[in-house]
Protein backbone atom coordinates (compact mmCIF):
# COMPACT_ATOMS: atom_id res chain seq x y z
CA UNK A 1 0.00 0.00 0.00
CA UNK A 2 2.93 2.13 0.73
CA UNK A 3 4.72 1.63 -2.03
CA UNK A 4 1.58 2.45 -4.25
CA UNK A 5 1.09 5.46 -2.44
CA UNK A 6 4.52 6.38 -2.99
CA UNK A 7 4.57 5.96 -6.55
CA UNK A 8 1.44 7.73 -7.03
CA UNK A 9 3.26 10.76 -5.14
CA UNK A 10 6.34 10.86 -7.41
CA UNK A 11 4.70 10.18 -10.73
CA UNK A 12 6.57 11.93 -13.70
CA UNK A 13 5.06 15.41 -14.74
CA UNK A 14 4.06 14.06 -18.36
CA UNK A 15 2.16 11.11 -16.67
CA UNK A 16 0.10 13.96 -14.25
CA UNK A 17 -0.18 15.98 -17.56
CA UNK A 18 -1.68 12.93 -19.55
CA UNK A 19 -4.10 12.48 -17.05
CA UNK A 20 -5.34 15.94 -16.56
CA UNK A 21 -6.00 15.68 -20.17
CA UNK A 22 -7.89 12.26 -20.29
CA UNK A 23 -9.98 13.40 -17.77
CA UNK A 24 -11.02 16.75 -19.26
CA UNK A 25 -12.78 14.87 -22.41
CA UNK A 26 -14.56 12.07 -19.82
CA UNK A 27 -15.88 14.83 -17.69
CA UNK A 28 -16.83 17.48 -20.37
CA UNK A 29 -20.85 17.37 -21.00
CA UNK A 30 -21.09 16.94 -24.56
CA UNK A 31 -17.71 15.13 -25.31
CA UNK A 32 -19.10 11.56 -25.18
CA UNK A 33 -22.19 12.01 -27.18
CA UNK A 34 -22.74 9.75 -29.91
CA UNK A 35 -24.93 9.81 -32.74
CA UNK A 36 -24.60 13.51 -34.15
CA UNK A 37 -23.66 12.17 -37.43
CA UNK A 38 -27.21 11.05 -37.53
CA UNK A 39 -29.19 13.34 -40.18
CA UNK A 40 -31.48 15.82 -38.04
CA UNK A 41 -35.38 16.41 -39.95
CA UNK A 42 -34.09 19.65 -40.82
CA UNK A 43 -32.81 23.31 -39.76
CA UNK A 44 -34.36 26.24 -39.28
CA UNK A 45 -34.48 29.95 -40.67
CA UNK A 46 -31.45 31.93 -40.71
CA UNK A 47 -29.20 28.88 -40.39
CA UNK A 48 -25.97 28.37 -42.95
CA UNK A 49 -25.49 25.13 -44.39
CA UNK A 50 -22.01 23.65 -45.46
CA UNK A 51 -21.72 21.11 -47.90
CA UNK A 52 -18.19 19.34 -47.78
CA UNK A 53 -16.95 16.42 -49.49
CA UNK A 54 -14.73 14.34 -47.15
CA UNK A 55 -11.34 11.68 -47.67
CA UNK A 56 -10.67 9.38 -45.43
CA UNK A 57 -8.99 6.53 -44.33
CA UNK A 58 -10.95 5.90 -41.14
CA UNK A 59 -13.07 2.28 -41.50
CA UNK A 60 -16.18 2.47 -41.13
CA UNK A 61 -18.57 2.39 -38.06
CA UNK A 62 -22.22 2.70 -37.83
CA UNK A 63 -24.65 5.49 -38.67
CA UNK A 64 -24.18 7.17 -34.91
CA UNK A 65 -19.97 7.28 -36.05
CA UNK A 66 -20.21 6.69 -38.86
CA UNK A 67 -15.95 6.66 -39.37
CA UNK A 68 -14.23 5.12 -36.27
CA UNK A 69 -10.92 5.42 -35.33
CA UNK A 70 -9.33 2.11 -36.58
CA UNK A 71 -7.76 2.47 -39.68
CA UNK A 72 -9.95 1.39 -42.99
CA UNK A 73 -8.10 -1.13 -45.87
CA UNK A 74 -8.90 1.48 -48.70
CA UNK A 75 -9.58 4.79 -48.43
CA UNK A 76 -13.88 5.73 -48.42
CA UNK A 77 -15.34 9.02 -48.93
CA UNK A 78 -18.79 10.73 -48.35
CA UNK A 79 -20.67 13.68 -48.45
CA UNK A 80 -21.65 15.64 -45.49
CA UNK A 81 -23.45 18.67 -45.01
CA UNK A 82 -23.73 20.53 -41.57
CA UNK A 83 -25.86 23.46 -40.88
CA UNK A 84 -24.74 26.03 -38.67
CA UNK A 85 -27.06 28.20 -36.29
CA UNK A 86 -28.19 31.28 -37.27
CA UNK A 87 -25.89 34.37 -36.15
CA UNK A 88 -28.01 35.41 -33.26
CA UNK A 89 -27.05 32.15 -31.42
CA UNK A 90 -23.28 31.63 -31.79
CA UNK A 91 -19.93 33.50 -31.80
CA UNK A 92 -17.84 33.31 -34.49
CA UNK A 93 -14.84 31.00 -34.02
CA UNK A 94 -17.09 28.36 -31.95
CA UNK A 95 -18.79 24.95 -32.69
CA UNK A 96 -21.76 25.06 -30.84
CA UNK A 97 -21.66 21.17 -29.96
CA UNK A 98 -25.51 19.46 -29.46
CA UNK A 99 -26.31 19.11 -25.67
CA UNK A 100 -28.12 16.09 -26.61
CA UNK A 101 -29.20 13.94 -30.13
CA UNK A 102 -31.02 14.88 -31.93
CA UNK A 103 -29.22 18.48 -31.78
CA UNK A 104 -31.61 22.08 -32.23
CA UNK A 105 -30.55 23.64 -35.63
CA UNK A 106 -31.75 26.67 -34.10
CA UNK A 107 -28.58 27.19 -31.37
CA UNK A 108 -25.81 23.87 -32.03
CA UNK A 109 -24.38 22.22 -34.85
CA UNK A 110 -26.14 19.42 -36.65
CA UNK A 111 -26.08 16.85 -39.54
CA UNK A 112 -28.48 17.36 -42.38
CA UNK A 113 -27.01 14.60 -44.93
CA UNK A 114 -24.32 12.20 -44.17
CA UNK A 115 -23.90 9.84 -46.93
CA UNK A 116 -20.96 7.23 -47.63
CA UNK A 117 -20.52 7.41 -51.41
CA UNK A 118 -17.73 5.99 -53.64
CA UNK A 119 -14.97 7.46 -55.75
CA UNK A 120 -17.26 8.13 -58.99
CA UNK A 121 -19.71 9.84 -57.09
CA UNK A 122 -16.89 11.66 -54.99
CA UNK A 123 -15.97 12.94 -57.71
CA UNK A 124 -19.20 14.14 -59.52
CA UNK A 125 -19.76 15.97 -56.66
CA UNK A 126 -16.45 17.63 -56.76
CA UNK A 127 -16.54 18.89 -60.13
CA UNK A 128 -20.23 19.99 -59.49
CA UNK A 129 -19.24 22.08 -56.89
CA UNK A 130 -15.90 22.85 -58.67
CA UNK A 131 -18.51 25.00 -61.40
CA UNK A 132 -20.10 26.78 -58.70
CA UNK A 133 -17.04 28.22 -57.57
CA UNK A 134 -15.68 31.56 -58.29
CA UNK A 135 -12.01 31.21 -59.11
CA UNK A 136 -12.03 27.31 -58.56
CA UNK A 137 -10.09 27.56 -55.20
CA UNK A 138 -9.83 24.40 -53.35
CA UNK A 139 -8.91 24.10 -49.78
CA UNK A 140 -8.20 20.88 -48.03
CA UNK A 141 -8.04 20.76 -44.14
CA UNK A 142 -6.07 17.96 -42.21
CA UNK A 143 -6.87 18.02 -38.69
CA UNK A 144 -4.79 16.89 -35.85
CA UNK A 145 -4.29 15.07 -32.91
CA UNK A 146 -6.92 13.64 -30.86
CA UNK A 147 -9.78 14.35 -33.04
CA UNK A 148 -12.97 11.50 -33.71
CA UNK A 149 -14.44 11.70 -37.31
CA UNK A 150 -17.34 14.41 -35.85
CA UNK A 151 -14.71 16.54 -34.25
CA UNK A 152 -12.88 17.06 -37.73
CA UNK A 153 -16.30 17.61 -39.84
CA UNK A 154 -17.73 20.66 -37.15
CA UNK A 155 -14.26 21.67 -36.85
CA UNK A 156 -14.18 22.35 -41.03
CA UNK A 157 -17.62 23.16 -41.10
CA UNK A 158 -16.91 26.34 -38.43
CA UNK A 159 -13.69 27.23 -40.38
CA UNK A 160 -16.15 27.53 -44.02
CA UNK A 161 -19.07 29.07 -42.49
CA UNK A 162 -16.89 32.18 -40.29
CA UNK A 163 -14.13 32.71 -43.26
CA UNK A 164 -16.53 32.88 -45.89
CA UNK A 165 -14.12 31.57 -47.93
CA UNK A 166 -14.97 30.99 -51.59
CA UNK A 167 -13.64 27.32 -51.85
CA UNK A 168 -14.69 24.01 -52.56
CA UNK A 169 -14.07 22.45 -49.26
CA UNK A 170 -12.50 19.02 -49.00
CA UNK A 171 -12.02 17.69 -45.37
CA UNK A 172 -9.23 14.54 -45.18
CA UNK A 173 -9.75 12.91 -42.04
CA UNK A 174 -7.02 10.21 -40.62
CA UNK A 175 -7.36 7.21 -38.17
CA UNK A 176 -7.39 8.89 -34.95
CA UNK A 177 -8.58 7.17 -31.67
CA UNK A 178 -9.67 11.02 -30.14
CA UNK A 179 -7.78 9.94 -26.68
CA UNK A 180 -4.77 11.94 -25.53
CA UNK A 181 -3.02 8.20 -24.68
CA UNK A 182 -3.40 7.25 -28.07
CA UNK A 183 -0.58 9.72 -29.17
CA UNK A 184 1.80 7.01 -30.81
CA UNK A 185 -1.33 5.15 -32.75
CA UNK A 186 -1.90 8.92 -34.28
CA UNK A 187 1.41 9.12 -34.83
CA UNK A 188 1.60 6.04 -36.86
CA UNK A 189 -1.78 6.76 -38.42
CA UNK A 190 -0.53 9.87 -40.42
CA UNK A 191 2.12 7.77 -41.66
CA UNK A 192 -0.59 5.15 -42.92
CA UNK A 193 -2.53 8.04 -44.40
CA UNK A 194 0.53 9.17 -47.13
CA UNK A 195 -0.60 7.11 -49.81
CA UNK A 196 -4.19 8.16 -49.65
CA UNK A 197 -4.04 11.94 -49.31
CA UNK A 198 -1.46 11.75 -52.20
CA UNK A 199 -3.66 10.14 -54.72
CA UNK A 200 -6.55 12.60 -53.47
CA UNK A 201 -4.61 15.63 -53.93
CA UNK A 202 -3.03 14.23 -57.13
CA UNK A 203 -6.85 13.49 -58.45
CA UNK A 204 -7.86 17.26 -57.86
CA UNK A 205 -4.78 18.72 -59.33
CA UNK A 206 -5.36 16.71 -62.46
CA UNK A 207 -8.80 18.34 -63.45
CA UNK A 208 -8.10 21.33 -65.42
CA UNK A 209 -11.34 23.05 -63.91
CA UNK A 210 -9.06 23.10 -60.83
CA UNK A 211 -7.27 27.06 -60.21
CA UNK A 212 -5.11 26.64 -57.42
CA UNK A 213 -5.11 24.00 -53.88
CA UNK A 214 -4.67 25.10 -50.14
CA UNK A 215 -3.86 23.00 -47.93
CA UNK A 216 -4.68 23.76 -44.50
CA UNK A 217 -2.89 21.42 -41.79
CA UNK A 218 -3.07 22.08 -37.53
CA UNK A 219 -0.85 20.31 -35.29
CA UNK A 220 0.18 16.52 -35.57
CA UNK A 221 -1.87 16.97 -39.13
CA UNK A 222 1.28 18.72 -40.26
CA UNK A 223 3.49 16.24 -40.62
CA UNK A 224 1.18 14.01 -42.78
CA UNK A 225 0.98 17.09 -45.06
CA UNK A 226 4.94 17.86 -44.89
CA UNK A 227 5.94 13.90 -45.95
CA UNK A 228 2.98 13.65 -48.34
CA UNK A 229 4.33 16.16 -50.57
CA UNK A 230 7.82 15.15 -49.78
CA UNK A 231 7.05 11.96 -51.11
CA UNK A 232 4.75 13.24 -54.18
CA UNK A 233 7.95 15.25 -54.96
CA UNK A 234 10.54 12.53 -54.55
CA UNK A 235 7.71 10.35 -57.22
CA UNK A 236 7.45 12.58 -59.49
CA UNK A 237 10.12 15.62 -59.23
CA UNK A 238 8.13 17.80 -57.99
CA UNK A 239 4.93 19.13 -55.68
CA UNK A 240 1.90 19.23 -58.50
CA UNK A 241 2.26 22.83 -59.58
CA UNK A 242 -1.65 23.52 -58.54
CA UNK A 243 -1.08 22.88 -54.75
CA UNK A 244 -0.11 26.70 -54.59
CA UNK A 245 -0.07 27.48 -50.85
CA UNK A 246 0.48 25.17 -47.63
CA UNK A 247 -0.62 26.81 -44.08
CA UNK A 248 1.04 25.06 -41.00
CA UNK A 249 -0.87 25.89 -37.93
CA UNK A 250 1.01 24.98 -34.82
CA UNK A 251 2.96 22.18 -36.30
CA UNK A 252 3.85 19.37 -33.92
CA UNK A 253 6.37 18.54 -36.32
CA UNK A 254 10.48 18.16 -35.42
CA UNK A 255 12.37 21.06 -36.93
CA UNK A 256 14.57 18.71 -38.59
CA UNK A 257 12.35 16.98 -40.20
CA UNK A 258 10.56 19.87 -41.27
CA UNK A 259 13.51 21.37 -42.71
CA UNK A 260 14.57 17.93 -44.77
CA UNK A 261 10.99 17.58 -45.96
CA UNK A 262 10.95 21.42 -47.67
CA UNK A 263 14.55 20.53 -49.14
CA UNK A 264 13.46 17.14 -50.83
CA UNK A 265 10.62 19.21 -52.59
CA UNK A 266 12.86 20.88 -54.60
CA UNK A 267 14.11 24.47 -55.41
CA UNK A 268 11.62 27.21 -54.30
CA UNK A 269 10.12 27.93 -57.41
CA UNK A 270 8.81 24.07 -57.66
CA UNK A 271 7.30 23.78 -54.35
CA UNK A 272 4.39 25.62 -52.75
CA UNK A 273 4.49 28.85 -50.73
CA UNK A 274 4.56 27.77 -47.03
CA UNK A 275 3.01 29.59 -43.94
CA UNK A 276 3.88 29.01 -40.48
CA UNK A 277 2.27 29.73 -37.08
CA UNK A 278 4.32 29.91 -34.14
CA UNK A 279 3.58 30.22 -30.56
CA UNK A 280 6.22 29.80 -27.76
CA UNK A 281 3.96 29.36 -24.89
CA UNK A 282 1.89 26.31 -26.73
CA UNK A 283 1.78 23.99 -23.59
CA UNK A 284 0.78 21.30 -25.79
CA UNK A 285 3.90 21.37 -28.03
CA UNK A 286 5.80 21.73 -24.82
CA UNK A 287 4.81 18.69 -23.58
CA UNK A 288 5.23 16.88 -26.88
CA UNK A 289 8.75 18.21 -27.61
CA UNK A 290 9.20 16.27 -23.76
CA UNK A 291 7.87 13.20 -24.99
CA UNK A 292 9.76 13.13 -27.87
CA UNK A 293 12.69 14.33 -26.67
CA UNK A 294 13.57 16.85 -29.27
CA UNK A 295 14.99 20.16 -29.24
CA UNK A 296 12.09 22.12 -30.43
CA UNK A 297 8.56 21.19 -32.12
CA UNK A 298 8.33 23.92 -35.26
CA UNK A 299 5.09 25.10 -34.00
CA UNK A 300 6.77 26.77 -30.83
CA UNK A 301 10.15 27.96 -32.29
CA UNK A 302 11.18 31.71 -31.60
CA UNK A 303 11.64 32.88 -35.72
CA UNK A 304 14.33 35.47 -33.90
CA UNK A 305 16.39 32.68 -32.81
CA UNK A 306 19.37 31.04 -34.84
CA UNK A 307 19.34 28.82 -35.98
CA UNK A 308 15.72 29.02 -37.16
CA UNK A 309 15.53 32.45 -38.68
CA UNK A 310 17.98 31.91 -41.31
CA UNK A 311 16.71 28.22 -42.23
CA UNK A 312 13.62 30.26 -42.67
CA UNK A 313 14.69 32.57 -44.53
CA UNK A 314 16.67 30.50 -46.97
CA UNK A 315 13.49 28.23 -47.40
CA UNK A 316 11.48 30.94 -47.89
CA UNK A 317 9.27 30.66 -45.18
CA UNK A 318 6.59 32.96 -43.56
CA UNK A 319 6.52 32.97 -40.31
CA UNK A 320 3.51 34.62 -38.29
CA UNK A 321 4.77 34.78 -34.20
CA UNK A 322 1.50 34.45 -32.36
CA UNK A 323 2.92 34.15 -28.92
CA UNK A 324 1.89 37.80 -27.59
CA UNK A 325 -1.86 37.01 -28.80
CA UNK A 326 -3.79 35.87 -26.05
CA UNK A 327 -6.84 33.40 -25.85
CA UNK A 328 -9.06 31.24 -24.00
CA UNK A 329 -7.25 27.60 -25.21
CA UNK A 330 -5.92 26.49 -21.96
CA UNK A 331 -2.98 24.72 -24.23
CA UNK A 332 -1.94 28.15 -26.45
CA UNK A 333 -2.73 25.33 -28.86
CA UNK A 334 -5.01 26.62 -31.22
CA UNK A 335 -5.24 30.86 -31.23
CA UNK A 336 -6.94 31.23 -33.79
CA UNK A 337 -10.17 29.68 -32.34
CA UNK A 338 -10.61 32.88 -29.81
CA UNK A 339 -10.12 35.21 -32.39
CA UNK A 340 -12.97 35.62 -34.89
CA UNK A 341 -11.67 39.09 -36.41
CA UNK A 342 -8.18 36.47 -37.64
CA UNK A 343 -10.81 34.34 -39.55
CA UNK A 344 -13.08 36.51 -41.05
CA UNK A 345 -9.94 38.84 -42.37
CA UNK A 346 -7.96 35.81 -44.09
CA UNK A 347 -11.87 34.57 -45.68
CA UNK A 348 -11.85 38.56 -46.95
CA UNK A 349 -8.72 38.73 -48.29
CA UNK A 350 -9.30 35.11 -50.19
CA UNK A 351 -12.32 36.38 -51.59
CA UNK A 352 -10.74 39.33 -52.81
CA UNK A 353 -8.04 37.39 -54.67
CA UNK A 354 -5.63 38.95 -52.16
CA UNK A 355 -2.56 37.14 -50.16
CA UNK A 356 -2.17 37.17 -46.64
CA UNK A 357 1.86 39.57 -46.81
CA UNK A 358 1.58 41.97 -49.30
CA UNK A 359 4.81 44.60 -50.45
CA UNK A 360 2.49 47.30 -48.36
CA UNK A 361 1.26 46.27 -44.75
CA UNK A 362 2.32 42.66 -44.30
CA UNK A 363 -1.35 40.90 -42.83
CA UNK A 364 0.26 39.34 -40.09
CA UNK A 365 0.81 42.35 -38.26
CA UNK A 366 -2.69 43.12 -39.19
CA UNK A 367 -3.77 40.33 -37.93
CA UNK A 368 -1.86 41.29 -34.24
CA UNK A 369 -2.63 44.77 -33.97
CA UNK A 370 -6.51 43.53 -34.43
CA UNK A 371 -6.38 40.82 -31.97
CA UNK A 372 -4.58 42.45 -29.40
CA UNK A 373 -3.52 45.83 -30.25
CA UNK A 374 0.14 45.87 -30.40
CA UNK A 375 2.79 42.57 -31.09
CA UNK A 376 6.06 41.74 -32.64
CA UNK A 377 5.49 39.31 -36.24
CA UNK A 378 8.51 37.85 -37.57
CA UNK A 379 9.13 36.88 -41.29
CA UNK A 380 6.33 38.31 -42.98
CA UNK A 381 7.92 38.08 -46.23
CA UNK A 382 5.99 39.66 -49.18
CA UNK A 383 4.47 38.18 -51.90
CA UNK A 384 3.75 34.11 -50.60
CA UNK A 385 -0.48 33.88 -51.15
CA UNK A 386 -1.80 32.21 -48.62
CA UNK A 387 -5.64 31.10 -49.66
CA UNK A 388 -7.23 29.63 -46.79
CA UNK A 389 -9.29 30.64 -43.65
CA UNK A 390 -7.95 29.73 -40.22
CA UNK A 391 -10.00 28.70 -37.03
CA UNK A 392 -8.14 25.90 -35.46
CA UNK A 393 -9.35 24.74 -32.03
CA UNK A 394 -11.68 22.34 -30.41
CA UNK A 395 -13.66 24.35 -28.28
CA UNK A 396 -15.30 21.66 -27.00
CA UNK A 397 -12.20 20.40 -25.34
CA UNK A 398 -11.80 23.69 -23.96
CA UNK A 399 -15.03 23.35 -22.45
CA UNK A 400 -13.76 19.97 -21.00
CA UNK A 401 -10.96 20.86 -19.53
CA UNK A 402 -12.28 24.86 -17.64
CA UNK A 403 -12.38 23.01 -14.22
CA UNK A 404 -8.96 21.86 -14.21
CA UNK A 405 -6.96 24.75 -15.90
CA UNK A 406 -5.33 24.69 -12.61
CA UNK A 407 -4.26 21.43 -12.82
CA UNK A 408 -3.56 21.57 -16.14
CA UNK A 409 -1.18 24.79 -15.40
CA UNK A 410 0.74 23.40 -12.68
CA UNK A 411 1.39 19.80 -14.38
CA UNK A 412 2.11 21.49 -17.81
CA UNK A 413 4.70 24.03 -16.19
CA UNK A 414 6.42 21.00 -14.74
CA UNK A 415 7.57 19.25 -17.45
CA UNK A 416 8.50 22.93 -19.47
CA UNK A 417 12.26 23.59 -18.67
CA UNK A 418 12.95 27.43 -17.88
Amino acid sequence: MLRSEARRAFRPPIARFLMVMALGPVLGACASLRGVMVPVSGTVAGASQVDMLVATTRKQADPAEMFSGDRGMTPAFANITVSVPPPNARQIGEVQWPRQVPGNPATEFVTLKADVIDRNQALAWFHRTLRTTPKRQVLVFIHGFNNRFDDSVFRFAQIVHDSHAPVVPILFTWPSRGSVLAYGYDRESTAYSRNALESLLKAISRDPAVGEISILAHSMGNSLALETLRQMAIRDGRVAPKIRNVLLAAPDVDVDLAREAIIDMGPRTNRPAFTLFVSQDDRALAVSRRVWGSEARLGAINPDQEPFRTQLEQANVTVLDLTKLKAGDALNHGKFAESPEVVQLIGKRLAAGQTVTDSRVGLGDRIIQVTTGAASVAGTAAGLAVSAPLAVVDPRTRQSLGGHVDNLGRSVSDTVAP
